[in-house]
């Protein structure tokens, strides 16, 4: 099978479907990686040409394929406390002003293997103990939702957290999970993933204090930006906090949320 290359036509095919289903663009430099990680798919399904999949993934009854397509395609890059700063504001600047006795709700809403989740659920845990909070995960992949269900990561990535909380909050693998390390139950319990395309009507999550919508934008168009920050703003309370990546801005997308400092907006009045 010559699954090295692909045809002009059949790239702009796939980029045209992934842009539909996503929103995510696919860069003309970007024909490598899509050869790289659909042609080991093509091989496992012994089929010859990448024509010949697309046609897959695009008749009807191929949506299981389809959703396999985009988790292929889609990049998850992420760690523990990633841009801390983020999580310096919340814990000094949000989570003293909440009014207590008020349940507090988290979005991580491109969640990808769950660490920024945990990384809430760390702080969470810290100011509010046994009160009641959740947070809530999604991302468009499928493939990382499961994976983030689990709460067991590389024990590589325990440097990514401070060791008081690493103490506190996890546990070292041993024996056949030797070389891992996973999120305590009771915070794996309160933090909650499942599948969800920000461009789509979202699934029934509810209103959140706090939403984290970051370094996503950076794979979208102006109009896709503007489309997905007005679907997560719909579950903002008012008052609430976006947090978007340090590459992206929200300048020409919304005017829906007041900028707070660079990468921090507020949503403020009834909506």
């Amino acid at each position: 099978m010559a699954l090295d290359t692909i045809s002009t036509a059949d790239f702009e095919r796939f980029r045209r479907l992934l842009y539909q289903q996503s929103g995510i663009h696919l860069a003309d430099n970007k024909q490598p990686l899509l050869i790289g990680r659909l042609g080991r798919r093509l091989r496992e399904l012994e089929i010859d040409s990448f024509g010949e999949y697309f046609d897959r993934v695009s008749r009807a009854g191929g949506e299981v394929e389809l959703q396999r397509m985009i988790d292929l395609l889609t990049t998850n890059e992420t760690h523990f406390f990633r841009e801390p700063q983020h999580f310096v504001f919340l814990r000094e600047q949000v989570l003293p002003h909440h009014p207590a006795g008020t349940p507090f709700r988290a979005w991580s809403a491109a969640s990808s293997t769950g660490e920024e989740a945990y990384t809430l659920a760390f702080e969470l845990a810290e100011k509010f103990g046994d009160a009641a909070w959740e947070i809530v995960g999604t991302d468009i992949s499928h493939r990382v939702v499961a994976q983030a269900r689990l709460g067991v990561y590389p024990i590589e990535r325990s440097t990514e957290i401070p060791p008081a909380l690493l103490k506190k909050y996890c546990l070292r693998g041993v024996r056949s999970q030797a070389g891992s390390m996973r999120v305590m139950t009771h915070l794996v319990q309160r933090t909650h993933f499942l599948p969800a395309n920000l461009l789509a009507p979202l699934p029934d999550i509810g209103r959140f204090d706090v939403i984290f919508l970051r370094n996503v934008m950076i794979y979208f168009d102006l109009e896709t930006k503007r489309r997905v920050v007005d679907n997560v703003l719909s579950r903002l309370k008012p008052g609430g906090t976006l947090f978007i990546g340090h590459a992206e801005t929200l300048q020409n997308v919304s005017e829906r949320v007041q900028l707070v400092k660079p990468t921090i907006y507020r949503l403020s009045g009834a909506h």
